[in-house]
C-alpha cells in the first residue's frame, strides 16, 4: 500500500459515473480525499459513502475534494449516487488498476474462501498529487469525521 510522501499514479484512466475517462492528473491542483470501498450498496459502504456526502460540503470549504473507488460500473455508481444523494464523484476502476497501484487490491477470506478485493482505504493527496496521509483498514462508522478532522488542522 502507498504511504505518507509517495507520489500517488496520476496517468491511471477510470470512468466517472457519467462514463467519462478521468485520471488522478485531473485533480491536480486541489487536496482530494481519495477513498476505495468494495461495492456500491452494501451496508458498510452505503454508511461511508453517506458519511463523506454529509461533510462533502466542509471539506468542499477547505479546497478538499472527495472521489470514491470501487470495481463497480458507472451505472452502479450512478444509481448508487442516486439513491443516496451522493454529492460527489465515484469512479469506476473495472480492471482494478488504479486499486492496485494504491496497493489496495488485496487477498481477502471469507467463509474459508480466499479471493482478491478492495481494501477498504483512504488516501489524502496534496495539490501535487503527493500522498499527505493514509488511512487502512477502515471502518466506515465515523471514518468521513476523522477525514474532516484530519482536513482541518492540515489545510487551515
Amino acid at each position: 500500500m502507498l504511504k505518507t510522501n509517495d507520489q500517488a499514479s496520476l496517468n491511471i484512466f477510470v470512468l466517472t459515473s457519467d462514463g467519462q475517462e478521468t485520471s488522478l492528473q485531473d485533480t491536480l491542483g486541489s487536496y482530494v480525499v481519495l477513498y476505495f470501498y468494495p461495492k456500491d450498496n452494501t451496508p458498510g459502504c452505503t454508511k461511508e459513502a453517506c458519511e463523506f456526502r454529509d461533510a462533502e460540503a466542509e471539506m468542499k470549504k477547505l479546497g478538499a475534494r472527495v472521489i470514491g473507488v470501487s470495481k463497480d460500473s458507472p451505472k452502479s455508481h450512478q444509481n448508487f449516487a442516486d439513491k443516496y444523494n451522493l454529492n460527489f464523484e465515484l469512479w469506476s476502476d473495472q480492471d482494478h488498476q488504479l486499486i492496485e497501484a494504491f496497493g489496495a487490491w488485496v487477498q481477502k477470506k471469507k467463509f474459508g474462501k480466499t479471493y482478491m478485493g478492495i481494501a477498504r482505504s483512504t488516501f489524502i493527496l496534496d495539490p501535487e498529487g503527493k500522498i499527505i496521509k493514509v488511512w487502512e483498514n477502515v471502518k466506515p462508522e465515523g471514518h468521513a469525521q476523522e477525514v474532516l478532522e484530519f482536513l482541518r488542522g492540515k489545510i487551515n
